[in-house]
């Protein structure tokens, strides 16, 4: 399974709702939805800053990934990010293949 970080920005409803229903109502909707896709949830973090809301979980791939994200940004709750994650093997792996780029000019 591929792993993902979700950040998230509440809109104005959907922070009514949060405040309505409470975080861990709602962290467990996440939970549900990411499962119901074929993933598992490793941490859910609500945050001040930035984003609202950060999920790190695993989905079976890319395709799965960017149904959740369509679904989610879709509702209009939240504006919703997924970030795909590389394990330090699969850098290893990219810096090893022969890729050759000129950079512009100055």
């Amino acid at each position: 399974m591929a792993k993902f970080l979700v950040t998230a920005t509440y809109t104005i409803p959907g922070m009514a709702g949060l405040a309505k229903e409470g975080g861990t109502a709602r962290a467990e909707v996440v939970e549900a939805l990411i499962e119901n896709a074929g993933g598992q949830v490793e941490a859910v973090y609500y945050a001040f800053g930035q984003f609202d809301l950060y999920v790190l979980c695993e989905v079976p791939d890319n395709v799965t990934a960017a149904a959740l994200g369509i679904a989610v940004r879709a509702a209009g709750g939240v504006d919703a990010r997924i970030v795909p994650l590389l394990t330090t093997a699969e850098v290893d792996a990219a810096v090893r293949l022969p890729i050759t780029y000129q950079p512009p000019a100055a």
